[in-house]
């Protein structure tokens, strides 16, 4: 089943959300901005700023670890730059 890895941004928090979906991403964007708990709930702001797109889940959730992984949010931010809100391949 093919699964999208993503960040989102929210700038009323100034804040990235790292995460992986096998549903449709405006579906996901559309649960993260409902109301629920979570640290997504905090804001109704976020947006689509990164996608890359995988054909199993778990190459998708590796791909999520790494990124979250990074110390830097700088690159975070530059993963961010290379082309904001389009599709990337995967690396």
């Amino acid at each position: 089943m093919p699964c999208t890895f993503y960040i989102l941004y929210s700038k009323d928090l100034d804040r990235y959300y790292i995460g992986h979906t096998c549903d449709q991403i405006e579906e996901r964007l559309r649960k993260h901005l409902s109301n629920h708990k979570g640290f997504t709930a905090m804001t109704k702001d976020w947006e689509v700023v990164y996608t890359e797109y995988y054909p199993e889940k778990a190459i998708a959730y590796r791909r999520e670890m790494e990124v979250k992984s990074w110390k830097k949010r700088s690159r975070i931010e530059r993963l961010c730059a290379m082309n904001r809100g389009s599709e990337h391949p995967a690396p």
